[in-house]
């Protein structure tokens, strides 16, 4: 477990990679718009489509959520603890966008852990 409250920055490439090999451990996806939140029923599936990198949220055959994210939009990644639910080892990893100096989070996903949280946890696939 870290100690720190926020991890240093990512690039949008380490974390959809480390992302692809963590689909199982994913609580929550987000923007202002929509927010996809997990179930036991709930397959995740990740993707590249161009310029675009996309989550879908399916259920059985059935697509029952998607977030589309332009890859060029996203200046990097912030990870830090949940503070939503404090004591657990869930993380927020918040995609940062907008111009120099006045960045906001486009996108937010709440995993189980942080990246340094994955011993142990569950590989299967649904």
């Amino acid at each position: 477990m870290t100690t720190s409250t926020t991890a240093a920055p990512l690039t949008f490439d380490t974390f959809w990679r480390w992302l692809n090999d963590h689909r199982n451990c994913v609580l929550r996806v987000g923007s202002n718009d929509v927010v996809i939140m997990d179930n036991e029923l709930v397959h995740w599936d990740f993707f590249d489509e161009d310029e675009r990198a996309v989550v879908q949220a399916i259920v059985g055959k059935s697509l029952v959520g998607e977030v589309v994210i332009e890859r060029a939009d996203v200046l990097f990644v912030q990870a830090s603890p949940d503070l939503e639910q404090p004591g657990s080892q869930a993380w927020n990893f918040e995609l940062i966008g907008g111009a120099k100096g006045e960045n906001f989070p486009l996108f937010s996903f709440l995993l189980t852990h942080g990246m340094e949280g994955a011993a142990g946890h569950q590989v299967l696939k649904h």
